[in-house]
């Protein structure tokens, strides 16, 4: 089977391998003819950056690069991209690379036009709505990780450097217009960095499966994708240059992306201030803090793994899955635990506050509370 195909839900996408070359007609159908390219330090050397910026130059649109861009993107990185992209007279962005540079790039695009602070936007309520949505400059995402599916998303998550909390500001208008997923961008990831993005899109799409919100487009997408990790990801950390496998997974991590439209959980309200307290991997955090989450919101979930268990190739239903769980993870060499990620327990208090007031609390299928949250990252630690 061909793994190539032009979509358009949710979003444009132009997926199979060796399609960045269509980078300069992306950027022509988003509208952008002076794009900045927003990626993070560890990209901005790298060959397949430089490649993408020799066909933008070859093409007539230049090429700009911001890559002051930490792993967990803050409001300060952010205000030097929106000065770079003012001073150089853009009129969009490529965001380039992992979540970090996808999820910069494209609030980049989202900020350069508006008036009011970042944090007037975070994702609470309708507060999108204060944004001037006729001043955000227009997107192409192009993803080097098969993790984080912030190349068909909404919203970017920003750590406040101050107050250390990840912060997510969504507007409708951030969906990059136009997607590349060029599965050859993922092959030289190291492999704990394919690891780590893999479970990433594991976890979206296990909470997503698991929230109690109806939405069941997203249910199965979701499950789909939970399948395309678990037969894929161990094909691509063993074979790196496996194309068939990273396009799978690059489809897995998109989709995780589309299904928690219908919600997250636990885990990402966990994983939330421990990356912006101890600045964690994202992906492999939501892996340590998975089998505590699975372990509390058992009887609310038990019933849809025992059905979804045998399509994942899983024996056991429920239990079957949660030992799939600490064996996969067993699988990536995932620490054990937080503590093994440099998570002290004097934080304890500071982690269960953030973690309450974290948006992804709501599609827990179990109500959180200071007391089980106190449990959890104990278990978890």
């Amino acid at each position: 089977m061909t793994q190539t195909g032009t979509w358009s839900y949710p979003t444009s996408i132009r997926f199979g391998a060796g399609r960045l070359s269509e980078l300069p007609d992306a950027c022509r159908a988003a509208g952008i003819s002076r794009p900045l390219l927003v990626t993070d330090r560890g990209l901005s050397t790298l060959q397949i950056t430089a490649r993408a910026l020799d066909l933008l130059d070859a093409a007539g649109l230049g090429r700009a690069i911001f890559s002051d861009v930490d792993t967990n993107p803050t409001e300060v990185n952010l205000a030097s991209g929106v000065e770079a992209y003012r001073a150089g007279g853009h009129d969009g962005v490529v965001a380039f690379g992992g979540g970090s540079g996808l999820d910069l790039g494209k609030m980049v695009a989202f900020m350069a036009g508006q008036t009011r602070p970042l944090w007037d936007f975070e994702d609470i309520g309708d507060w999108w709505t204060r944004a001037d949505a006729d001043a955000i400059a227009p997107i192409v995402a192009v993803p080097t990780t098969a993790g984080t599916g912030s190349e068909v998303g909404r919203a970017s998550v920003i750590t406040n450097s101050e107050t250390h909390e990840k912060k997510i500001i969504f507007h409708p208008k951030v969906l990059p217009t136009v997607v590349i997923a060029d599965p050859e961008l993922t092959v030289g990831m190291p492999k704990a960095i394919t690891a780590g993005t893999g479970l990433d899109a594991f976890a979206h799409c296990v909470e997503a499966f698991s929230s109690p919100h109806y939405h069941p487009m997203s249910q199965g997408i979701a499950l789909e994708g939970m399948r395309l990790v678990i037969d894929n990801l161990p094909r691509a950390y063993d074979t790196p240059d496996d194309l068939t496998a990273r396009a799978n997974m690059m489809s897995a991590a998109a989709m995780g992306a589309v299904a928690f439209q219908k919600g997250l959980g636990a885990i990402h309200a966990m994983s939330h201030p421990v990356g912006a307290v101890f600045d964690t991997h994202h992906g492999t955090t939501n892996a340590v803090c998975m089998p505590a989450v699975l372990d509390l919101n058992a009887a609310a979930i038990r019933d849809r793994f025992d059905r979804a268990a045998p399509y994942l190739g899983i024996d056991g239903g429920f239990e079957g899955f949660r030992a799939f769980v600490d064996g996969f993870n067993a699988r990536f060499d995932v620490p054990h635990g937080l503590a093994g990620m440099g998570v002290t327990e004097d934080r304890l208090d500071d982690l269960i506050d953030m973690a309450l007031r974290d948006p992804s609390c709501g599609g827990n299928p179990v109500p959180l509370t200071a007391d089980n949250l106190r449990d959890l990252f104990r278990a978890a630690l």
